[in-house]
């Protein structure tokens, strides 16, 4: 995780944007394997269970970007575009 925080952070995040935060969803809890996972990372990561659903809660609607949103920053990112540096995806 912390690998791919780095690489995020170090790639693919704009000047505007917060450091980068990991979520590690797990199908069940085990406290002892978690703990030695993070034990030694100073990022900011999350851990929890999860119950996969068909539907995303409305709550989440709107705040997470979408589809294509996430087609254009990866291709963007992939052919070295500088579009609207300093901007979200939701603002995109």
């Amino acid at each position: 995780m912390n690998f791919y925080l780095s690489a995020v952070d170090d790639l693919l995040r704009h000047p505007a944007d917060q450091p980068s935060i990991g979520v590690i969803l797990c199908k069940s809890k085990n406290a002892v394997v978690a703990e030695y996972a993070l034990r030694d990372t100073a990022k900011p990561i999350g851990i929890s269970e999860y119950l996969a659903t068909v539907k995303l809660p409305a709550e989440l609607k709107g705040s997470l970007p979408t589809v294509e949103e996430l087609e254009a920053e990866l291709k963007h990112n992939a052919t070295g575009d500088t579009i609207e540096r300093g901007t979200n995806l939701a603002q995109r």
